[in-house]
């Protein structure tokens, strides 16, 4: 059996701080979870807040080496610990989610923590550093701009359920720049274990389209160009799981065949992907609770991650 999730992904890997516009910037790091930030005319915009404040200082000084300006907002595009717990090194004046991140930190977020430092231990350098959960103090529901000055704008958008329910977009609509959070993924395989499979593969993957981005920092992977491949590649990845898992289930299948199904249908596309191995026991697990008619994704526990990957990766 391979080992747990990625408890043996143990080396660092190497970061790329790329300015893809003016006062706009993106950390990526060969498949772990992306980071960025815009400059407004006195003041800063943070995506994404890493899983512990030891590591989202490093990310900062990094930023610190390209503006000096304070940190009025933190936005955090969903729920997942590796992307919230590391909020308290920013200083941030507000902390905006959607409200349903806020309601599913408050619901789960202590089981999530749990589970992901289970799952990917690296990413928590220093994880007592983390002062506990992070709530955001300023949430929305559809939309929320917030004025960057100079006539700018950063508009925040939920575009619908995909990754999680509670996932927001960050949209520069002058230089036509996503951030899209885990929504869409360039050259790396996707976690749906809190997801909405069907919905994300249809209407919100087309409302994130219909932008029109030219520039497109998904949750990880490498800052693309090429949005409409990176959006069609996380459409097809939706797709076939749907298509694999869904005939499994149709014909009274088991959770393991279902597995093995997708497996081998995404392995020669995405199998050298970040992340891939890791992620799919728990998708697959999640789309057959959706099939069963289970709304809303069941809480991910360390000791219930162990026995789901006991049983598919066996």
């Amino acid at each position: 059996m391979p080992a747990f999730a990625s408890s043996g992904d143990l080396e660092e890997k190497q970061q790329t701080l790329e300015i893809v516009g003016d006062g706009v910037y993106a950390l990526t790091a060969e498949g772990d979870p992306n980071v960025g930030a815009i400059e407004a005319d006195d003041f800063l915009v943070c995506f994404e807040a890493m899983a512990t404040p030891t590591a989202a200082r490093q990310w900062l000084a990094r930023l610190r080496e390209h503006t000096d300006k304070p940190i009025r907002y933190l936005v955090l595009s969903h729920y997942h610990a590796v992307r919230v717990l590391g909020a308290s090194a920013f200083g941030a004046d507000v902390i905006v989610s959607h409200a349903n991140t806020r309601a599913l930190i408050e619901e789960r977020g202590q089981q999530d923590w749990e589970s992901e430092y289970g799952r990917m231990p690296r990413l928590f350098k220093d994880p007592g550093s983390i002062p506990g959960l992070t709530l955001p103090t300023l949430t929305f529901t559809d939309r929320l701009a917030i004025d960057l000055g100079g006539g700018r704008f950063l508009e925040l958008h939920h575009l619908g359920r995909g990754h999680t329910e509670g996932d927001i977009v960050a949209w520069l609509p002058d230089e036509r720049i996503l951030f899209a959070g885990d929504l869409v993924e360039a050259r790396a395989a996707l976690y749906t274990g809190d997801a909405f499979h069907r919905e994300w593969s249809t209407t919100t993957l087309d409302r994130v389209a219909a932008l029109g981005a030219r520039t497109l920092i998904g949750g990880r992977g490498p800052v693309t160009r090429e949005v409409v491949a990176a959006i069609g590649q996380t459409r097809d990845f939706l797709e076939v799981m749907l298509r694999e898992v869904g005939a499994a289930h149709r014909r009274g299948g088991t959770l393991k065949e279902a597995f093995d199904a997708a497996h081998a249908a995404l392995a020669p596309r995405y199998g050298g992907w970040p992340i891939f191995e890791h992620c799919l026991p728990f998708n697959v697990s999640r789309l057959w609770d959706e099939l069963d008619g289970v709304e809303r994704p069941v809480i991910w526990t360390a000791e219930r991650d162990r026995a789901v990957w006991d049983l598919l990766q066996s």
